[in-house]
C-alpha cells in the first residue's frame, strides 16, 4: 500500500476515535456523577501529585516570561501567490511529493486562501489516483460545489496567464504617456488578466514595483450606468483614503476610491459612483474573477502595500480591457502631435490673443458645473485679458491617453502667470478629430 495512504488511513482512524470519544463525553452527563471511595492513603497521594503539577506548571511559566518574544510573521503583498506559483512549478517538474509538502504549509499560512486548498485536495488525491483537471472531485460534489468551483478553476487559469505572459522588462502601458514628477507611481489594470500593475515613476523612468490578481465586476467589465455590476474602463485618479475603521469588514484592509465617472464618462452619459480600490473580508482571501459590485478588489496584503504606497489625488488608475504595451520612446513618439497641440494652445493664451485661444475649443466643452462653451466663454475672455499678453508656465505637466472609439488625452498641469509664486493645478481633456485635438473640458483640480 501507498505509505501517504497508509499516514492517510491512521489518521482518520485517530480522528474518529478522538471524535467518537468527545461524542460520549458530552451525551454522557452522569460519565463522571460516579466517584468511587478511596482510601486516606489514595488521597494524599492525589493531593501530592497535584503539588507537584502545580509546582512543575510554574517552573514552566516562569521560563516561558524568560524566553525571547518572537515576532510574528509579516504576511508581505504577492507572497502567498507566489508560494502558489512555486508549487504550480513542481506539479509540472512532476515533483508532485515536494508540492504537497508546500501546499500543506500554504494553507496552514493562509486558511482562508480557497485556490490553494483546491490545489491542495488535488495533491492529496494524486497521492492514490491520477488528477485530471484542477479541483479533480467526484461528479457529485463538483455538482453540489456549483458555481464555485468553476470560478476557482478560472482563477487559478488567470494567474498561471499571468505568469505565463508578463511583459518585457522596461515596457509600460500605451497609456503613460507622459507623467511629471508629481506622480511618484501609477496603476493600471488589465481586466483581460484579472492584474493590477503598480509602477513608480523614478529618474529613469517608469518602474514596475510589482502585480497582482484582481476581482472586477460581476458582469464584466465597461461601466455605462449605475447598478449595472460593471468596472468601469478609462483613466481615473485616486481620490482619497478611506480609514478601514470606518467601513464594514467586506472591505478588508481599507479602501481607494477612484473619480469615476470622469469627464469622458459624464460627456457619454455614464452615470453611478462608488468604484473603489479595496480589500476582502477577513473570511476570504481573494474573490472570484468576475465577483464585485464595480470596483476593483485585491487580496488585503496587496491592498496594504499599495495603500502604503501611492498618494492621493496624483496616482493615475487606468483600468483597460486588455493593456497595450510599449516601449518609452515608442510613447514619447506617439504624443508629438499632441505635445504639438499643447504648446500651441499655450503660446495662444500667453499671447493674449482671445480668437487664438477660443479657436482651442471643441463646441462641445463643459465645464464642472454644467456650462457649455457660450456660457464659459465671457469667463475665459476675461482671463486671457487679466493675463495682458503676461506668459504663462506649464509647469508638472502629465498626460495620459484613453482610446476607444475616439482618442482621448487627460492633462494635468499647474499653470502659473510669469512672476507669480503660485498658482492653480487644472485638469484638461482633449478629443482629436482627424488630425486635431481640441479641449472639451477644463477645471481646477
Amino acid at each position: 500500500m501507498n505509505p501517504f495512504s497508509t499516514q492517510l488511513k491512521k489518521a482518520s482512524h485517530v480522528f474518529f476515535w478522538a471524535s467518537l470519544v468527545l461524542a460520549l463525553a458530552l451525551a454522557s452527563p452522569l460519565a463522571y456523577a460516579k466517584k468511587e471511595k478511596r482510601t486516606k492513603a489514595e488521597r494524599a497521594a492525589a493531593s501530592e501529585s497535584r503539588k507537584a503539577a502545580r509546582a512543575e506548571r510554574k517552573a514552566r511559566q516562569a521560563k516561558a516570561a524568560r524566553a525571547p518574544v518572537v515576532p510574528k510573521a509579516v504576511v508581505r503583498d504577492g507572497e502567498a501567490e507566489a508560494r502558489l506559483i512555486d508549487i504550480y512549478k513542481l506539479i509540472g517538474q512532476a515533483k508532485t511529493r515536494e508540492a504537497l509538502g508546500k501546499a500543506e504549509v500554504l494553507v496552514r499560512d493562509h486558511p482562508t486562501f480557497q485556490l490553494a486548498q483546491l490545489v491542495y485536495g488535488d495533491l492529496l488525491s494524486a497521492q492514490l489516483r491520477p488528477v485530471r483537471a484542477i479541483g479533480d472531485v467526484p461528479d457529485t460534489t463538483a455538482k453540489a460545489a456549483g458555481p464555485a468551483l468553476a470560478e476557482l478553476r478560472d482563477e487559478s487559469l488567470l494567474r498561471l496567464r499571468a505568469l505565463r505572459e508578463r511583459p518585457a522588462p522596461g515596457l509600460v502601458p500605451s497609456q503613460f504617456m507622459a507623467l511629471s514628477s508629481v506622480n511618484k507611481h501609477a496603476i493600471a489594470v488589465d481586466a483581460s488578466r484579472s492584474r493590477l500593475y503598480l509602477f513608480e515613476n523614478t529618474a529613469t523612468g517608469m518602474k514596475l514595483l510589482a502585480d497582482y490578481y484582481i476581482s472586477v465586476g460581476k458582469s464584466g467589465i465597461e461601466k455605462k450606468v449605475e447598478g449595472d455590476l460593471r468596472t468601469p474602463l478609462g483613466v481615473y485618479f485616486i481620490t482619497s483614503n478611506l480609514d478601514p475603521k470606518s467601513l464594514k469588514d467586506f472591505y478588508g484592509s481599507g479602501a481607494l476610491p477612484v473619480n469615476y465617472p470622469n469627464q469622458l464618462d459624464i460627456k457619454r452619459g455614464k452615470t453611478g459612483g462608488g468604484i473603489w480600490l479595496h480589500g476582502t473580508p477577513p473570511s476570504q482571501y481573494s474573490r472570484a474573477p468576475l465577483a464585485t459590485d464595480g470596483c476593483v478588489v485585491l487580496a488585503n496584503p496587496d491592498l496594504e502595500r499599495i495603500i502604503n504606497t501611492v498618494e492621493i489625488r496624483t496616482t493615475p488608475v487606468v483600468i483597460a480591457q486588455s493593456l497595450k504595451w510599449v516601449a518609452p520612446q515608442t510613447a514619447k513618439a506617439d504624443s508629438k502631435p499632441f505635445e504639438d497641440a499643447l504648446k500651441g494652445w499655450h503660446t495662444a493664451k500667453s499671447s493674449g490673443d482671445f480668437a487664438k485661444v477660443a479657436s482651442w475649443y471643441a463646441p462641445d466643452f463643459f465645464t464642472t458645473n454644467g456650462k457649455t462653451l457660450t456660457d464659459w466663454t465671457p469667463t475665459l475672455r476675461s482671463e486671457v485679458e487679466k493675463l495682458g499678453g503676461k506668459e504663462i508656465l506649464l509647469k508638472d505637466v502629465s498626460y495620459l491617453r484613453w482610446t476607444d472609439t475616439t482618442d482621448t488625452m487627460v492633462v494635468t498641469f499647474a499653470e502659473l502667470v510669469q512672476g507669480a509664486k503660485t498658482g492653480r493645478t487644472k485638469r484638461q481633456y482633449w478629443s482629436r478629430s482627424g488630425n486635431q485635438w481640441k479641449i472639451f473640458y477644463e477645471g481646477n483640480v
